[in-house]
């Protein structure tokens, strides 16, 4: 047998079929042997791992360009690896926008030689490019458009049926869907209550997200559009996004399946305040409920990090975000060993999910054929989440100090082993995600 450019052995291997314990080998960034691999030019020891097919976290938002003293795609994407993840789709509402050709474009020029990971970049919707919408979304590197339907970090935002309307009949790909209803929080701006992020979920209610998800699934029905929404926050909305399958599909987050509000904001204050809010307990039952029934379809970290000064400020001066992508691994691995959800149930929301969803090329199993992307974790590992392991340039995180079970030993993309044991490779060698509609359609 010829030789292969790498070799994985002893580990166990989650393939389609489900666990086996066999060699995988790699030659050209490709998987390219399963079971029986000869001689390699480099051969790995995963005696006592798990090799899962490479998490792909579908919304991060890195900040570059604009924005870069609370991350960059450097900062971010190193983050990423450090906590498993091989592949990333990062989120357009930096400064300036990134609404257009040459955006996108200079995005992808400075990801190249400094983006760990590998990487797509979505194309926000505005009022204002509607039109250049069905265009823009099959450039390279490009994860589709993303809707703003309530303000958030940012000025993207369309939150009336016109130009949602617009936006919708503009192109064929899946669009990811912030949906939270801009004049039901203008209405109830007076909900805030000054010193108190307590009172976020209040003004930033259930009404707010569950009119916003009615209405997105209402005019994706009428354009015949295909949507995806994010960061599902409460149960109702899975409920109807659960009887809209055909046209829907949806994220939530591993925050919103871990903290309660009852304990989150006395604890962590304004560090815990996000869009869409951390609800109640009751809530983050509800939508283990339903990830248990399989509506959720991603686990999406919803990466936003500001710096400690900005979070620090009084509520609601505070901006909404919070760091997560280096968390995303560890915090499900841990709800997987505390037995909340099955690990084939969290390889499908991570690997599987998000290439079945966005039309990723190569990715999402470990298969001949596919780019040779792994997360390797260790399921028994016990630590505790140190401030000193976080890679964000913003330097905390909600979950510092959390003791866990189950921890990402290494993340190799395309080959390349870009992270062991807590260790990163010499370069940075992310590349753009391809996706079929870019490609062959």
């Amino acid at each position: 047998m010829a030789s292969v450019d790498l070799k994985l052995t002893g580990g166990r291997v989650h393939l389609p079929g489900g666990p086996a314990e066999v060699a995988i080998g790699v030659s050209g960034g490709r998987i390219v042997a399963i079971g029986d691999v000869g001689d390699a030019g480099e051969t790995i020891d995963c005696t006592g791992l798990d090799i899962l097919p490479g998490v792909i976290d579908t919304q991060v938002h890195f900040r570059e360009p604009g924005l870069e003293a609370k991350e960059d795609l450097e900062s971010g994407s190193r983050a990423a690896v450090l906590g498993g993840v091989t592949a990333v789709f990062e989120m357009p509402n930096t400064k300036p926008n990134t609404d257009s050709a040459h955006a996108v474009n200079d995005k992808l020029a400075r990801a190249r030689n400094r983006m760990w990971c590998d990487h797509a970049f979505y194309v926000g919707a505005t009022n204002h490019n509607a039109a250049s919408l069905a265009e823009l979304e099959r450039l390279p590197g490009t994860a589709g458009v993303k809707i703003f339907m309530g303000a958030s970090t940012g000025d993207l935002l369309v939150s009336d049926d016109d130009n949602l309307a617009r936006v919708l009949a503009s192109g064929k790909r899946r669009v990811a869907i912030h949906a939270e209803d801009e004049f039901r929080m203008q209405e109830r701006l007076g909900e805030r209550v000054a010193g108190d992020p307590a009172s976020h979920p209040v003004w930033r209610d259930d009404e707010s997200a569950m009119l916003a998800t009615r209405r997105i699934l209402r005019l994706a029905r009428e354009a015949r559009r295909r949507i995806h929404v994010l960061h599902v926050t409460t149960p109702a909305e899975l409920e109807l996004l659960g009887q809209n399958k055909d046209i829907a599909t949806c994220e939530v987050t591993p925050q919103h399946l871990t903290l309660a509000g009852e304990d989150a904001y006395p604890r962590l204050g304004t560090f815990a305040q996000m869009n869409p809010p951390i609800r109640s307990g009751a809530h983050r039952d509800g939508l283990w409920n339903w990830l248990r029934q399989g509506v959720p379809d991603v686990i999406g970290s919803d990466h936003a990090p500001h710096t400690r000064e900005e979070k620090a400020q009084q509520y609601p001066a505070s901006p909404s975000g919070m760091p997560g992508v280096q968390t995303l691994l560890p915090l499900m691995l841990n709800h997987v060993a505390e037995g909340r959800l099955t690990l084939q149930r969290l390889i499908d929301m991570t690997s599987a999910g998000p290439q079945r969803i966005f039309g990723i090329v190569g990715k999402g199993r470990i298969a001949i054929g596919y780019d040779a992307d792994f997360s390797v974790v260790d399921l028994k590992a016990r630590w505790i989440v140190e401030e000193s392991w976080l890679a964000s340039r913003c330097g905390w995180s909600p979950f510092t100090g959390m003791a866990l079970t189950g921890q990402p030993v290494g993340t190799i993309v395309r080959g390349s082993r870009v992270m062991w044991d807590g260790g990163l490779a010499n370069a940075a060698s992310g590349q753009p995600v391809r996706f079929e509609a870019v490609e062959f359609g």
